[in-house]
């Protein structure tokens, strides 16, 4: 074997990690031949190219593609590995895809490069860029860090990167609230990136850059003293424990992000320290390494001391000797792997075929690149650590990560702790996994997972309103209007409650409506019924007083029937106003206005027989006059039942056709439900309430005639003032009661029947009571008769 490196210039920055890589290539290489099952009598051969910078790298690939024979093996190389940088595999691809070569990188990660139409032999063994970005992704939506900030370089690999994380963020409403670029020879860029860290206001910033770019930035950085953000890295740095540093603690304690998965290769470290200038004595590379390690030299100098070559690696510390787990090499590992598996596949020949293929047998002679091309896109194999390699239609290996938490001590160096994994080959909801038991240290000085929000998400009872002019994180809250609620964070709109409901005063649940109707516990629904009750006990006691003096003239004077039949009707009148109060049913509904207008019929057709009473007293104290014999006491009885018969017809018929029934009444309120009683047929109502002021109208007409005509009692007088209270009563109730609301309406209604009941009782049969009892000495037949004044003949 031959490692054929090509001279660099001293002003070339020397690369540990590609060194690593190179030696790991090696390692593989040897391990491969000494297996006696993988591509038996075939021995793999190697050319290790360097350079330094784009260009000199591509001139390289070319090189290597037209390569002279070395070492016994052809000049033809079957396969490139590399590059690290997605920019020059990029390039290096253009040229290999036109030659049919196949290319597998160990380390360009753009999901650019999965493009088979521009990079039809491009492969890799490290995961695209695209799942690092999804499970970004996802890690951001986990934490609920909806509002965040970058940082990226100039390259493909960030630029791209960048690129695809923002339209993926957008897609599960993660917002960006800047996107900078850095540079490591602007300082322009470098204030604004400052001046942005310290004035955003989100909390959560992605560094996708490059590995060298990180160390660039971080020197630069840690002087500004920026204090209060959790940093999120990308793969290409998020373990490099060397960038730890006392000063950086500030910033990258806490970082976390997802890197290549850990793994174990037996050998592999032993392998890499036991290096010495001696193994590759013609190699300039190993010899430039090995002074910059060991600060010495191989020349003489009077600067420094003289490399031995005997030098121990484990003594010093640097990117090519941290050992402690592969990540990256275990990509160069599968690579290698990966077109030996190839060419295994290749050179399998059955019964004159090959049996993966079914085509003619290749000899080791005739292996072409665009043979192996074909066959590695059929390799499906483990390698000897247990790592299982194969493609997808995009040339993408399976993606694997490891996320790490950096977790600095006190002296300024990091623990780099695994808390959980990403893994694309298993289910969805699967994929993103936390170790359990696991201390995560949170950047930004924080004890707890960091909030970064534009803006905090709405509570229940508001809604979700998306603000044109800023992101869509950036949303506004609005309190969900009367009568709606919202029970879910972010609600996008409040919803109407049933009709029977009404919010709560958080406007996040509806609860039943609060009922209203008139009740016995209330302070209105008391007093009424205490009037009431007051009414029937001063009906009863005027009841009694006559009953007791009904063989006295004032009694008698004044048609005692009626009057018993007009004071038990009074009695009913104030009784029938108890059943408007209480919770209506619907024998309520039908017994309140039905009683309410029988007993009122029956209590204005007695006034109105007491009416007619006097009018034809009188007429029956004219010579000849005879009248009273029509309007005797049978024809009183008839015509109080007639009017009251009347009523009950209209009645019947308005509870027949559509009587009263209870209703809940969502209008007139919006908070809560009134209950009362549906009127039915309102001309029913209006029927029995016009009918009682007809009545009422014709009594006060016929007791106004006959007002002045001679009567002991004033019998006529007192009817008329009475009539004309209710006349008054009943004619303010009817605009009241259309414009009262609720239970008012039923108070009103009440108020009416108490108050012409009232009027009824005061005007008509008090001032009899107060001569019974006060002034008996009126009570007598002299004093009635002397009151009549003689009539002419």
């Amino acid at each position: 074997m031959h490692a054929d490196n090509k001279p660099m210039k001293r002003s070339c920055l020397w690369n540990d990690r590609e060194l690593k890589f190179a030696r790991t290539v090696i390692f593989t290489v040897e391990e491969i031949n000494r297996d006696a099952k993988l591509l038996p009598g075939v021995r793999l051969g190697y050319k290790l190219y360097n350079g330094c910078g784009s260009e000199n790298l591509i001139r390289a690939a070319v090189e290597a593609v037209n390569g002279e024979p070395s070492n016994g093996c052809s000049g033809q190389i079957q396969a490139l590995l590399g590059h690290s940088s997605s920019g020059v595999s990029e390039d290096i691809n253009i040229i290999l895809s036109s030659l049919s070569i196949p290319q597998v990188s160990y380390l360009s990660t753009c999901a650019c490069l999965s493009d088979k139409r521009l990079y039809p032999t491009f492969f890799r063994t490290v995961p695209s860029d695209r799942f690092q970005i999804i499970g970004l992704v996802q890690l951001m939506k986990y934490f609920d860090w909806r509002w965040v900030g970058i940082i990226h370089s100039e390259g493909l690999y960030s630029e791209e990167g960048t690129n695809e994380f923002v339209k993926e963020a957008k897609k599960e409403g993660i917002c960006v609230e800047y996107r900078l670029p850095y540079s490591k020879t602007s300082q322009i860029r470098l204030d604004t990136i400052v001046e942005t860290l310290r004035e955003s206001s989100s909390k959560v910033v992605l560094l996708f850059v490059s590995l060298s770019y990180t160390k660039s930035f971080l020197s630069k950085i840690e002087s500004y003293n920026i204090t209060g953000k959790q940093w999120v890295g990308s793969e290409s740095w998020i373990t490099q424990a060397d960038l730890a540093s006392d000063e950086r603690k500030n910033i990258l304690q806490g970082a976390i992000g997802f890197a290549l998965p850990q793994a174990s290769i037996p050998g592999l470290r032993e392998f890499l320290l036991s290096l010495k200038p001696s193994d590759e004595p013609q190699s300039d590379v190993i010899k430039a390494f090995w002074e910059k390690f060991f600060d010495c030299s191989f020349s003489p100098s009077n600067t420094s001391t003289m490399c031995t070559g005997t030098e121990d690696l484990q003594t010093v510390s640097s990117d090519y000797t941290d050992v402690t787990y592969f990540r990256a090499e275990n990509n160069v590992y599968k690579a290698v792997y990966l077109v030996a598996y190839a060419l295994h596949a290749l050179l399998q020949c059955r019964n004159g075929s090959n049996p993966i293929t079914g085509k003619s047998c290749v000899t080791r002679n005739d292996v072409r690149p665009d043979l192996v091309l074909e066959y590695i896109k059929y390799v499906n194999f483990t390698t000897q650590n247990g790592a299982k390699v194969f493609f997808d239609e995009n040339g993408d290996s399976v993606a694997q990560y490891d996320l790490v938490n950096w977790q600095m001590k006190e002296d300024g160096s990091v623990k780099i702790v695994n808390i959980g994994q990403y893994d694309t080959s298993v289910p969805e909801g699967e994929k993103f996994k936390l170790k359990e038991n696991t201390e995560i240290v949170w950047g930004g000085n924080s004890i707890q997972v960091p909030r970064s929000v534009c803006r905090e998400p709405c509570p229940p009872g508001t809604r979700k309103a998306i603000n044109k002019r800023k992101p869509v994180c950036c949303f506004d809250c609005f309190e969900c209007p009367e009568g709606t609620i919202s029970n879910q964070t972010n609600s996008p709109e409040c919803f109407v409650c049933p009709p029977e409901f009404w919010p709560n005063e958080k406007k996040d649940q509806c609860f039943p409506k609060p009922t209203e109707y008139l009740s016995y516990k209330e302070i209105m629904g008391a007093l009424l019924t205490g009037f009431g009750c007051v009414g029937i006990f001063l009906s009863l006691l005027t009841s009694i007083i006559f009953l007791t003096h009904k063989e006295t003239p004032i009694v008698k004077a004044n048609n005692s029937e009626l009057s018993f039949l007009l004071l038990f009707s009074l009695k009913l009148c104030f009784l029938c106003s108890l059943t408007f109060i209480g919770r209506p049913s619907e024998w309520s509904c039908m017994l309140r206005h039905t009683a309410f207008g029988i007993t009122f019929v029956l209590c204005i057709s007695c006034v109105l027989g007491k009416t007619i009473v006097v009018l034809m007293a009188f007429r029956a104290t004219l010579p000849g006059s005879n009248v009273m014999k029509w309007f005797g006491p049978a024809q009183q009885r008839l015509s109080v039942l007639t009017f009251t018969l009347i009523q009950v017809v209209i009645c019947i018929l308005w509870l027949t056709i559509n009587p009263p029934f209870p209703k809940m009444n969502m209008k007139y309120y919006k908070e809560k439900i009134i209950l009362e009683c549906a009127l039915g047929s309102a001309v029913g109502f209006w029927a029995v309430l016009g009918y009682i002021g007809l009545l009422a109208f014709l009594c006060f007409i016929l007791a106004f005639l006959a007002r002045k005509l001679p009567d002991s009692f004033n019998e006529a007088k007192l009817i008329t003032f009475s009539m004309l209270i209710f006349c008054a009563v009943w004619i303010t109730f009817i605009p009241a009661y259309v414009s009262s609301p609720g239970k008012f309406t039923v108070a009103v209604e009440i108020f009416a029947i108490l108050a012409s009941s009232f009027g009824l009782l005061a005007c008509i049969f008090f001032p009899k009571c107060y001569i019974i009892i006060f002034r008996p000495e009126q009570n007598s037949k002299k004093h009635l008769m002397g009151k009549i004044p003689p009539r002419n003949l």
